[in-house]
């Protein structure tokens, strides 16, 4: 049996099959690891949180600040059973929540002040005309 030696192009793409199956090789071991925890997503929701928490949303907007906390809970939880796109995906929601809390909390401080305040007019009309009959 005689051997009869590879052919030259055989021999000059083979560092080119090499490097493809390497690519191949890597770009399939990059999508076996798992996603990342969201870190930055679960902070942002946490500290959403906290700032309502500390303009007192709770007094005007409990749902949504109660809506949020809920979120963020099942987000960590999501993150310990390694489903990072569903804890990513609830982290984003209770930023939202809370981030609505607060906006709702602002919403419903300003109606109060904008009643207070045509309460002090009309009570101001009232001395008024009050003060107006009684000098005629």
């Amino acid at each position: 049996m005689s051997r009869q030696p590879l052919p030259l192009q055989a021999i000059r793409g083979l560092p080119v099959f090499i490097a493809l199956a390497a690519a191949g090789f890597l770009a399939l071991a990059g999508c076996a690891t798992p996603p990342l925890p969201p870190t930055e997503q679960l902070q942002a929701a946490e500290s959403a949180i906290s700032n309502a928490e500390q303009a007192r949303v709770a007094d005007y907007a409990s749902a949504e600040l109660t809506l949020a906390r809920e979120k963020l809970a099942l987000a960590n939880t999501a993150a310990r059973n390694d489903q990072m796109v569903q804890a990513e995906y609830l982290a984003v929601e209770s930023r939202m929540h809370a981030e609505l809390a607060l906006a709702r909390a602002e919403e419903l401080k300003a109606k109060a002040v904008n009643d207070d305040m045509k309460q002090s007019i009309d009570t101001l009309k009232q001395e008024m005309q009050r003060a107006a009959g009684g000098s005629q």
